[in-house]
C-alpha cells in the first residue's frame, strides 16, 4: 500500500500553454460601459468552472480549499477546477490536481506526448509549434509514495485514458483518506520524478519561470529539448 514519506523540493515544473497562462482578464480590455462589463463578467462567471468553485458552486472542491489573494492563485485553482473529460493519471473527471515534474525534462516529456497524440488524432501534417509557460512551485511535507505493486498497475504508459483507471481509483482512496498527493516515477521520462498534489494550499510559492517553444510532429518520436522563447 502507498506509504507516506517527506517530499522536499523547490522549483518543480508545470508547463502550461501560453494562451491559458495570461495575467489579464480579456473582458477588461474591452471599451465598454461599466454596466455592460459587469453583465458580461457575470455571464462569463456562469460558465467558468473556476469562478463557480471559488463561489462555492462546485461539489468536489470548496472555496475554502482554493487559493485566494496570492500570486498565480487563478492558475493553481484552474488545475483543480478543470479536471478534463477523462481526468488524468491520478485524478478523475470530478476534481483536478496540480501535476509537476521535478525536472523540466519530465514536464517536457509529458506535454510532448499529449500534444503529439492530439496532432495525430487531428491528422495534422507537418510540424506543430507550441508555446508554454513554465510555472515553478515548491513542496514541503508528507506525500504518498507508490509501492512496487502500485507502480506496476498505476504507471502503465498506454492506452490513454484507459490506463488511468487504477491510478484514479488509488488517488480517490488516498484523497479521501487525507493524503496530500502522490510522488511517483515519471512515466514519460525514465529516471525522472513527478508529483500530483491534491491540495491547492500545498502548492507553495507558485511563480513564473521561463517561456519555451515546443515543436511536435505526428508519427515522429521527438526527443529534443524545449527552446527558450
Amino acid at each position: 500500500m502507498a506509504y507516506l514519506a517527506d517530499f522536499e523540493q523547490r522549483g518543480t515544473h508545470r508547463l502550461i500553454p501560453v494562451e491559458f497562462a495570461g495575467k489579464t482578464d480579456a473582458l477588461k480590455k474591452l471599451s465598454l460601459h461599466p454596466h455592460a462589463l459587469t453583465d458580461l463578467s457575470q455571464l462569463a462567471a456562469v460558465t467558468d468552472d473556476r469562478k463557480q468553485a471559488e463561489q462555492g458552486g462546485a461539489l468536489s472542491i470548496g472555496p475554502g480549499e482554493l487559493l485566494q489573494g496570492v500570486p498565480e492563485a487563478d492558475v493553481v485553482n484552474t488545475a483543480f477546477c478543470y479536471p478534463g473529460t477523462h481526468g488524468g493519471r491520478f485524478h478523475d473527471s470530478r476534481r483536478g490536481a496540480w501535476y509537476a515534474g521535478v525536472e523540466i525534462e519530465s514536464s517536457l516529456a509529458e506535454v510532448a506526448f499529449h500534444k503529439r497524440r492530439f496532432v495525430e488524432d487531428a491528422r495534422f501534417s507537418g510540424p506543430v509549434h507550441c508555446a508554454y509557460q513554465d510555472f515553478l512551485a515548491d513542496f514541503s511535507g508528507a506525500f504518498s509514495h507508490l509501492d512496487d505493486g502500485e507502480r506496476t498497475v498505476c504507471l502503465v504508459p498506454q492506452p490513454v485514458p484507459q490506463c488511468y483507471g487504477p491510478g484514479q481509483a488509488l488517488a480517490n482512496a488516498l484523497l479521501y483518506a487525507g493524503s496530500n498527493g502522490i510522488v511517483y516515477p515519471s512515466v514519460r521520462n525514465p529516471g525522472g520524478t513527478c508529483i500530483a498534489c491534491f491540495r491547492p494550499a500545498l502548492v507553495f510559492h507558485p511563480r513564473r519561470g521561463s517561456r519555451y517553444h515546443l515543436t511536435v510532429e505526428a508519427g515522429v518520436v521527438w526527443d529534443g529539448a524545449l527552446e527558450p522563447l
